[in-house]
């Protein structure tokens, strides 16, 4: 597909797309990943990022990229359904493990504590994965190199001494539909908590604070264990060939 063809298909005549060589795939083993991307810039990157997220990119600094690899289709674009969304016994039991942390939403500036959470989060469970090596310098890069509309979503715990102490963040876009959940991480020690599940359950409420449908969760992979945990969080609707469809209602 040329570049022309590309960007009339997404609706973005003039756009310029181009095409990641092949790599090995971090989600499916012996498969090979390519991507389909765009830098984003100007006065419309808000508006494009919401576009184009809407339609199963996923964004990364200033670049919004696809999966076009040959012959697997094994990514899907997965989000969740804000008003329809219920709290399980299991979910409620997720909040009241994290009653006492508060969110705090701050713009897109890296700070040493995040980062020291960072590095604790990927040393603890990413140790071999594409930002094992992240330096405070590439972590500055990814919140600040940022043409969007964007921001980081701090959990914190007020300790017996009165400090108040970064547990986990959420680097967040706001979308005109929703938001989107670019890169999450937490505080190791606190594991038990069930961090992760917690700020997805968090940003829920907050999209529901804030009146729009979607809390975009990027790609679903079937068949990958480090996915498995985004088809808990249903109603879940994926986007397929026909547009987005609900997850619980598919048959076969």
């Amino acid at each position: 597909m040329s570049n022309e063809e590309f960007a009339r298909r997404f609706g973005l005549e003039g756009g310029e797309f181009y095409i990641t060589a092949p790599a090995p795939c971090p989600y499916l083993a012996g498969k090979r990943e390519r991507k389909v991307f765009s830098y984003l810039s100007g006065d419309g990157a808000s508006s494009t990022n919401a576009l184009l997220t809407r339609r199963g990119f996923r964004r990364s600094q200033n670049i919004i990229y696809l999966p076009a690899c040959e012959g697997c289709s094994a990514c899907v674009p997965v989000r969740i359904v804000v008003d329809d969304f219920k709290l399980s016994r299991s979910r409620k039991r997720a909040l009241t493990r994290n009653a006492d942390l508060h969110r705090r939403i701050k713009g897109p500036r890296a700070t040493g504590e995040q980062f020291s959470i960072l590095r604790a989060y990927l040393d603890d469970r990413h140790g071999d994965g594409g930002m094992a090596d992240m330096t405070v310098l590439d972590y500055a890069s990814m919140v600040e190199e940022t043409a969007v509309d964007t921001m980081i979503v701090e959990y914190r715990k007020r300790d017996a001494d009165g400090e108040d102490r970064l547990i986990a963040a959420a680097l967040t876009d706001r979308l005109t539909d929703g938001l989107s959940m670019v890169y999450s991480f937490f505080e190791p020690e606190e594991s038990a908590r069930s961090l992760g599940r917690f700020m997805i359950l968090d940003h829920i409420a907050l999209a529901a604070e804030l009146g729009v449908p979607y809390v975009y969760l990027g790609y679903w992979v079937q068949g990958s264990r480090k996915m498995d945990y985004k088809t808990e969080f249903q109603p879940l609707e994926k986007l397929t060939a026909n547009g987005w469809v609900r997850m619980d209602r598919l048959t076969g």
